[in-house]
């Protein structure tokens, strides 16, 4: 790519960029090709979990909107992986929904909930890179979709329980390996590589070639980005490194079985020095204590003393 097509990545944009109105459009593309129908956002509302903090460096970067139909949406890029992932989108959903709701207003002021998570990690088993999730009350016996009565302005409406229920969608980019054709594949391969084509034509890539140009921001822009940058990368290999090493130190404990005690002890000390180490290495890279736990087996209360 020639310097001036050098894009920023979408997790940088989300925290520094989309919130500004003048961007709306880019984000807006993003959720009309992906709802498969035309969103405008009207207003980007804060909350207690969508704060930037110094602790959001590579797991929380969110976006909370509203859109033109008083729904909300939730946008969440995640670059390493959470233990309880699908809990804490749950926990978030449901904050959404509490937080546009006062007491003593009717249940008809529950809001609708779009969930839209960006994962840089291997959240699970399965072979697509798109996953939705909605509620739905289907019949036991009969196999037939629940409708719902409900009287709106002296009418009878009927509804299905997907109108009113929160939808979520998980995006695995690190799984999406094929050739961009459709406007949501031309999003997904920007979201992986950060390359946009010039002859784009998906709903908010055109826009997003013109307002994320890396060169367009100051220098110190550039540096703090760089570093991000960086610093993702280093997190990412401190992860897949301390894996990698946890499997070879399993595999020569493997070989070693049978032999002397002191020396199996000797094995278990230096790979818990090793852990201690490679603990210490994530933990000031603001890795979540879940994520060092999972990683070098330490114990929550062992990696928060270190």
């Amino acid at each position: 790519m020639v310097q001036k097509d050098r894009y920023i990545r979408f997790d940088w944009a989300v925290k520094r960029l989309l919130r500004n109105k003048a961007n709306f459009g880019v984000l807006e593309g993003f959720l009309t090709v992906l709802l498969g129908e035309p969103i405008r956002i009207v207003e980007i509302l804060e909350s207690e979990g969508n704060q930037q903090r110094e602790n959001d460096k590579f797991n929380r970067v969110d976006i909370k909107a509203r859109n033109s139909k008083d729904e909300i949406i939730i946008v969440e890029v995640q670059n390493t992986r959470e233990i309880y992932y699908l809990e804490r989108i749950l926990f978030g959903v449901a904050k959404a929904i509490t937080e546009h709701i006062e007491l003593g207003e009717l249940y008809s002021e529950v809001k609708k909930v779009y969930s839209i998570s960006i994962l840089y990690f291997d959240i699970g088993k399965g072979n697509d890179y798109l996953y939705h999730g909605q509620n739905s009350f289907v019949g036991v016996h009969t196999g037939d979709f629940l409708e719902v009565t409900t009287k709106e302005k002296d009418a009878i409406v009927r509804k299905l329980p997907a109108e009113i229920f929160p939808e979520y969608f998980l995006i695995r980019v690190n799984e999406f390996n094929k050739v961009a054709v459709t406007p949501l594949e031309e999003w997904i391969e920007y979201l992986k590589t950060g390359i946009i084509r010039p002859d784009t034509k998906a709903p908010g890539l055109e826009e997003a070639r013109q307002k994320l140009i890396y060169y367009n921001m100051d220098r110190a822009e550039q540096l703090a980005y760089d570093e991000h940058i960086n610093a993702v990368m280093i997190q990412n290999d401190v992860l897949s490194t301390a894996a990698e090493e946890g499997r070879e130190e399993g595999r020569q404990e493997g070989r070693q079985e049978g032999r002397q005690e002191g020396l199996a002890e000797g094995l278990e000390q230096g790979k818990q020095e090793k852990n201690i180490e490679n603990a210490r290495t994530m933990k000031a890279l603001n890795i979540s204590s879940e994520v060092i736990h999972q990683v070098t087996g330490l114990t929550i209360k062992d990696i928060e003393e270190l």
